[in-house]
């Protein structure tokens, strides 16, 4: 059966336009914070293929999405490279063990015997596509290089960024080092999400704005590239997103082997358009706080639309979905996208 957003992830005329969240499957739904205190911590829920299951495809049922987006989190790489992960109540993912020299990145284990520990992730998919209508595609996701190095490094999120940075001006050579261990886990990890059944790959490289303009192909981008060229090779019809959030200035630097690029919301639709329109499907772009009013919902999907005309586009919104959004203007939300592109 065709699955619409895969057809639109590879620029296929569609019906309609489909729609999916970032962190569709979270805190503003009252059925995942069920489950997510059942299973007692955030890491917990994480590991347990048969609650991660359902919170992926509470979205699917209770919002009406066009596709799961598997859970889990970005951080379970370096946790199974063998960093020592916690998340802090309040203050969220903490390392206890920061890499700082190079004999802290040769303590990690890398390649494809760390992906290998992600079994809790491949059963997950597993289970989802059982019970996934046959309509709905799935997406696997991973971090971008850059934004797993940051913690790796900073040992938690950071503002400033400044022990990264650090790193990159005064001892380069040891972030290249980082950065490439790290991408060559990404590149099994992803490989073997598709091969238990992920219809599309998003990577996000949530801090992509932290890097200067000038730098940022060097450190982020042509490692996301690599990963994508990688996969291409295998897997060439499995669609690509790539998500860097916050990079409005680089848009013509933007290159690469992958399908679907996410625009963020500080990014105007029509500059990305512009610029990648005719290169690349664009995703996007609603700013997540619109979702606390219907109508200023309601008027930017029309705006979104009028600038795309359902052509080479997904609805999505320009970040993640936040907690206190109530469920209901979230499914506004994809009821006005999907009446907006076509389907009554």
């Amino acid at each position: 059966m065709s699955k619409i957003f895969v057809d639109a992830c590879l620029g296929k005329e569609t019906p309609y336009t489909p729609v999916w969240m970032m962190r569709q499957a979270g805190r503003y739904l009252p059925e995942y914070k069920a489950v997510r205190a059942q299973a007692g911590n955030f890491l917990n829920l994480c590991h347990d293929p048969k609650k991660a299951c359902e919170v992926t495809l509470q979205p699917v049922d209770i919002v009406g999405v066009d596709a799961a987006i598997l859970f889990s989190d970005i951080l379970v790489i370096p946790d199974e490279m063998g960093m020592d992960l916690e998340f802090i109540p309040g203050s969220g993912p903490r390392f206890n063990d920061p890499v700082a020299t190079e004999a802290d990145l040769d303590r990690l284990i890398g390649g494809e015997e760390a992906a290998s520990r992600l079994t809790y992730v491949y059963d997950t998919i597993k289970l989802i596509k059982q019970e996934l209508p046959e309509d709905k595609a799935l997406i696997g996701f991973a971090g971008a290089p850059w934004t797993l190095a940051t913690y790796m490094i900073e040992g938690q999120g950071t503002k400033t960024y400044n022990i990264c940075k650090k790193m990159m001006y005064s001892n380069p050579a040891l972030l290249h080092k980082i950065l490439a261990k790290v991408t060559e886990v990404v590149k099994f990890y992803m490989e073997k999400q598709i091969e238990a059944g992920i219809d599309v790959v998003q990577i996000f490289d949530s801090w992509a704005a932290a890097i200067e303009p000038g730098m940022y192909d060097e450190f982020s981008w042509k490692y996301m590239v690599e990963i994508a060229d990688y996969l291409k090779e295998k897997y060439p019809n499995i669609p690509i997103i790539m998500f860097p959030k916050g990079i409005p200035a680089f848009l013509d630097k933007v290159y690469g082997n992958f399908d679907v690029f996410g625009v963020d919301w500080a990014t105007p639709m029509s500059l990305a358009k512009e610029k990648l329109g005719d290169k690349y499907v664009l995703q996007g772009n609603m700013e997540p706080c619109r979702l606390y009013s219907k109508e200023a919902t309601t008027k930017c999907v029309e705006i979104i639309q009028e600038t795309m005309q359902g052509k080479r586009h997904i609805f999505n919104l320009g970040h993640g979905i936040l907690p206190d959004v109530p469920v209901e203007n979230a499914i506004h939300f994809i009821n006005e996208c999907h009446r907006v592109s076509g389907k009554i």
